[in-house]
Order: C-alpha cells, then structure tokens, then sequence
C-alpha cells in the first residue's frame, strides 16, 4: 500500500520517472534535441497522462545498472523493454507482458545466413551486457563454441557487427528487425523462440503501485493504444493472443514471483 500512497502523493506534482536504456531502438533513441523517442518512450508518456503526472522523465541507464537503478530509487520503474525471466522475477515485480520477446541475430548483408545454433561456432557474437540475449550467449557459449563480445549499449553491439568485430548482434526481434530496416548493411537472422515477454520492473515493496500500472497498462490493450504504439513502431498491427492482445488474470506474469492471482477488472477511462 506504500507504493500507492507515494504514487498518489506524487500524481499531481511531479513527473513520472522512469527508467531506459536510451539508444535501444526502436524502444527508446534519442532526437538531436535531447529529446526522446520510441515505443516504450510513448508508453511512458501514456502511462504519466493516464496517472495524472505532469509528464515524464526517462532516466538513461546502461541495462547492466538498471536494476541496481531501481532499488536505489533513483527512478520509479523500468520502463525500459525487460524480459521477464523466473531469475528477475525473485529480485523485481513484474507487470503483466506487453510485447512478445523472441531472440533474434542480426547479422552483415552479405554474411552466411545462420540456420541454427551450430552456425555459431569459432564466431564472436555480440549482446547487451546483462540482458536476457546476454544471459542466452553465456549459457551457450561453451556449448556451441561462440565468442560473447558484451557491450554496455545494444548501439555499440550493432556497430560491432558494422565493423565486423563480431558476426552478429543477439537482441529482440523488434531491434534487430528495426536495424535491419534502417541500415542496409545488415539484415535478420536466426530467431529463438523464447515464449517470453516483455515486462515493466518494479521493487518489491511497490505491489499496489505494480497493480496501479499493469490496469493502465490492460485499458490500453482493450482500447486499442497499445495496437496503435505496436504499429506506430514495428509496423503491423499485434497478433491474436500476443501479450500485447492479451489482458491476462490476476497481477504479474503467470507462473513468475510476484504474480497476485487477485481477480480484477481494470477501471479504464
């Protein structure tokens, strides 16, 4: 109840402070005049306006500092597209997904198409230090015989792909799907179903503040918001029975910690 009180203390004197890792397009990128852009841009926008917050600050933050970010307090939630794992889920709230999270590799235009992981093998793949592709690579290194080459933004992954310091990128699909479309010289690969989704992060303390924005979050599923952001930035409407068609019971993700079964109906407005 905590979080609630603070967040309705706040609602009508200060913006809502949040969370990304600036660069990460399309998700978060930065315009020349300091501004930013992007789908989880626009959702932090909704999600003020929805709130009754004077607007929004994105705090920039590195993905490997995020959640250290959070339980500093030195913003009120990721809004930054988290992938919600059973690992996180012990450290962080969740909210119900919103974007499903398959894991993609970007590779050089004219580069050998990757067909399977075995393709990895004697090449340097390049993650977002701490991310969900990150934790993937490390886990399979050693298996498929790859290089895991870490960078602090997923920009410099990809630019490392452009230099030719690594074979491929391994982030989202809506990433390397996005930097396929704006640079030529690199196109899709391989994709790993994950069955996961993107989520917001909370602190742990902050389960009635969570519940405040996963209904904000399930009104603008049914009212079509979230379709319309969908399409806005990675160009096609959601798929039936995505996460982000889907309003899904109780509060969290299913089958993670955190998750309150508690039924609910969202008060949309």
């Amino acid at each position: 109840m905590f979080g609630l009180v603070v967040a309705l203390a706040l609602a009508q004197s200060t913006p809502l402070k949040v969370a990304a890792d600036v660069g990460f397009a399309p998700h978060a990128m930065a315009l020349p005049d300091g501004s930013t852009e992007g789908f989880n841009i626009d959702l932090a926008a909704e999600i003020a306006k929805r709130l009754g917050r004077p607007g929004y600050e994105i705090v920039d933050s590195e993905w490997s500092g995020m959640f250290a970010g959070l339980g500093a307090r030195k913003f009120e939630f990721i809004i930054a597209p988290t992938t919600a794992t059973p690992e996180r889920a012990r450290m962080v709230l969740f909210t119900e997904g919103y974007l499903d999270t398959d894991y993609t590799f970007l590779i050089g235009r004219h580069s050998p198409e990757i067909t399977s992981p075995e393709d990895l093998r004697d090449k340097a793949i390049a993650v977002n230090n701490g991310s969900a592709y990150d934790l993937w690579a490390t886990e399979n290194a050693a298996k498929y015989g790859f290089e895991v080459q870490r960078y602090g933004k997923n920009a410099d992954a990809i630019q490392a792909v452009l230099t030719r310091r690594a074979y491929a990128n391994l982030a989202a699909h809506s990433v390397v799907s996005w930097a396929a479309q704006k640079n030529t010289l690199v196109k899709t690969s391989y994709t790993i179903r994950s069955g996961r989704a993107f989520a917001m992060a909370f602190r742990k303390e902050d389960a009635a503040y969570r519940n405040q924005v996963e209904e904000i979050l399930e009104c603008m599923k049914l009212d079509g918001t979230l379709a319309y952001i969908h399409e806005k930035w990675l160009g096609e409407a959601p798929a039936e029975g995505s996460a982000a068609a889907t309003v899904y019971e109780g509060y969290g993700v299913p089958g993670l910690d955190g998750f309150d079964p508690t039924p609910h109906e969202a008060t949309c407005r």
